[in-house]
């Protein structure tokens, strides 16, 4: 049995030790997924990758016709090259197929692109069990990781960051390889002259894709927004961003709220207390706050304020309900600033 851990996977990747049976990559980071899939291809290719023949299949694709996929494997290249079948989006409906070429790959490599197995998932036990099988878990990047990788890169193009450009990227960048490895392709190519890149370009460049969206969020639920809330918050959770992360954050708004709010109390009006605030927040957010500071009363902001450090209390002692707890949390918020 061959079960690779999460930090086996680059060491393996740089030097596989099979060449031919059956490649599972999988977890809940579709960018990391792809990536990986791809980077074991580059390598299983050899030292010829122009010769290898390489086909790529949709997880539907083979649903449709499961003799497809076997058909594939079995068809000889017709240069000699390393035969390579790709399945994107895989499922427990290959198993029946892929345990007629569990034991006789006959020469090919299949690599198979997986969402979040459970260790029981079929597909994932029986690749694991194979003796030519290698399941490959991808899991978002930790901070480590996360800031090693984008030192890795500035440095590989000869690009001289400020101190707080690193950290900055990390509170920007959600865990999803993908966007962290377009985002970071962007910003090199912005200091492919200068070879100089600072946090005030990282702002500029990059902000969109992280803070921008949590604040849609925050502004959403604060002002009663069903909809826009849906549509942020599935923005942020497809790129990566972590539950916990969007719970800490609204956190920190609502008592931001509170703390306003007490101004407003005094006799200010909302949009005095919000221009007195430094930092000022950006221009485009000054309307949704005041409106929240208008709905909002001190006694149901702490009522929510409860609530969600509640969620969060949750969501550390079960942390696979992070997702669920943050959408159940939010909306009931929303609801909340609906109803004023």
């Amino acid at each position: 049995m061959t079960a690779l851990k999460a930090h086996e996977v680059a060491r393996f990747l740089a030097r596989p030790d099979i060449s031919e049976g059956i490649f599972l990559a999988y977890g809940p980071d579709t960018g990391l997924v792809r990536e990986t899939a791809q980077r074991l291809i580059r390598e299983l290719s050899g030292d010829d990758p122009e010769a290898a023949s390489i086909v790529t299949l949709d997880g539907a694709e083979v649903d449709a016709d499961p003799s497809i996929l076997a058909v594939e494997a079995k068809t000889m290249s017709l240069f000699g090259g390393k035969r390579i079948v790709r399945v994107r989006g895989a499922g427990k409906s290959l198993v029946m197929t892929l345990t007629e070429l569990r034991d006789d790959p006959g020469g090919a490599a299949i690599v198979l692109e997986a969402g979040n197995l459970p260790p029981k998932d079929a597909l994932r036990a029986l690749v694991e069990a194979a003796r030519n099988g290698r399941a490959l878990p991808c899991y978002p990047d930790s901070d480590e990781a996360l800031q090693a990788l984008i030192r890795e890169t500035f440095n590989q193009q000869g690009i001289r960051v400020d101190a707080d450009v690193i950290t900055t990227l990390r509170e920007i960048l959600g865990n999803d390889r993908e966007i962290t490895r377009r985002e970071l392709e962007k910003l090199c190519l912005y200091a492919a002259a200068s070879k100089v890149l600072t946090r005030d370009d990282v702002l500029l460049l990059c902000a969109d894709n992280g803070m921008l969206v949590i604040d849609a969020i925050l502004d959403a639920a604060g002002g009663g927004h069903a909809e826009k809330l849906e549509l942020a918050l599935n923005r942020a959770l497809s790129s990566a961003v972590d539950p916990q992360r969007l719970l800490a954050m609204t956190t920190i708004h609502f008592a931001n709220l509170r703390r306003w709010r007490s101004e407003v109390d005094t006799g200010k009006s909302p949009r005095l207390v919000l221009e007195n605030l430094r930092p000022k927040p950006h221009f485009s957010r000054v309307s949704a706050l005041e409106q929240q500071l208008r709905l909002w009363s001190d006694t149901a902001l702490s009522t929510a304020s409860e609530r969600i450090l509640q969620a969060t209390s949750d969501t550390r002692r079960r942390p696979g309900m992070a997702e669920p707890t943050l959408r159940r949390t939010l909306l009931a918020i929303c609801m909340m600033a609906a109803a004023h």
